[in-house]
């Protein structure tokens, strides 16, 4: 089975092989996957982070060899931890990076995708960060708008949004809302939550659809329009601009004590 590595930027994921078709995810650099199959234009693809599927334009990656495809999933990971910043390759070619993107091989600054290497001198995330950092991180994000499939400070949504700012914090999420709701601790009552729990919210159907980080004094922080704190209650979100409920709460999950 082929392997692959993101070695741009930002690429848009797709559910199905079409530059029309709606962007599911993205594939941020360094991020490597699995190759399911592959047609002259595009290739479907299961990221090593997360195990989301979905299509990937053949000319937006690199071919790594299963051995390096291993490498990476076993090394300690290191995360670009500016909203945004670039890297040099040895020909002094820039490539932009956003917060998140990952750094694969990274020592003494050098980062390294097949026979290229990389120099990057900005914010390194990596290990396991203290509870309290989840708050501080998820700040970063604010006013960030809402992009359906994005996980990048350019645009993202509302699971892009807790599964990068954990993901910073050296905590994995699944990728959707209704996935992620599947990790962690049921708490019985807002009381119980800390800072950094995860709040989730459904639809008329009973599927959850939204989800957002709890912060303290009944706040929430998430991805609606833009990345923006309301208030949350036993109903659900508040929108202070509004005031409206917008989302109806489900569950509250802890997923890091």
């Amino acid at each position: 089975m082929p392997f692959g590595i993101c070695n741009l930027s930002i690429v848009p994921l797709r559910l199905e092989p079409s530059d029309a078709s709606e962007m599911v995810n993205q594939v941020v650099f360094g991020e490597h996957f699995e190759v399911l199959e592959k047609s002259k234009k595009w290739s479907k693809i299961r990221l090593a982070f997360d195990d989301y599927e979905g299509y990937i334009d053949n000319k937006q990656y690199e071919d790594i060899s299963e051995e390096a495809h291993v490498l990476l999933s076993k090394e300690k990971k290191h995360y670009a931890g500016e909203l945004i910043d670039f890297i040099t390759d040895n020909k002094n070619n820039l490539t932009t990076i956003p917060m998140g993107a990952r750094l694969p091989l990274f020592k003494n600054n050098k980062i390294s995708i097949n026979d290229t290497s990389y120099s990057y001198d900005g914010k390194v995330c990596s290990g396991k960060l203290a509870k309290s950092t989840i708050i501080e991180t998820a700040f970063l994000f604010l006013n960030v708008p809402y992009l359906w499939g994005g996980k990048s400070p350019f645009g993202i949504d509302c699971s892009g949004f807790t599964q990068t700012v954990y993901k910073l914090c050296g905590h994995d999420l699944l990728r959707d809302a209704k996935q992620q709701a599947t990790q962690g601790e049921v708490l019985s009552f807002i009381e119980e939550s800390e800072p950094g729990d995860l709040a989730f919210f459904d639809n008329e159907e009973g599927i959850i659809t939204h989800v957002g980080i709890i912060m303290n004094d009944y706040n929430i922080i998430h991805a609606h329009g833009k990345v923006r704190i309301d208030k949350l209650d036993h109903s659900g979100i508040y929108n202070i601009d509004t005031h409206q409920h917008t989302h109806k709460l489900r569950v509250i999950k802890r997923l890091i004590n």
